[in-house]
């Protein structure tokens, strides 16, 4: 999962994206990410329900929302 960009809930901002920046093995508690602005954080995670991972930059803007990867509430939200 190394390099992958998910979003994280936000309190502020309802979702944040982050790119894992250590690959995450099968039962660790934590994701380590990087935020946009660049702050690093370890975000705490279920096994069972991972973050939803972000589109493609290419898709931004799509207007069907069926051509996106991954369709899920921050992946609409952005779009």
């Amino acid at each position: 999962l190394q390099y992958n960009r998910v979003w994280i809930p936000d309190n502020e901002e309802v979702w944040q994206s982050a790119e894992i920046t250590k690959n995450y093995k099968a039962g660790d508690g934590f994701l380590h990410v990087q935020l946009e602005d660049g702050t690093e954080l370890n975000y705490p995670v279920d096994p069972a329900a991972l973050p939803p991972l972000r589109n493609p930059d290419i898709l931004v803007g799509e207007n069907d929302l069926t051509a996106l990867s991954y369709l899920h509430e921050p992946a609409v939200l952005h779009n």
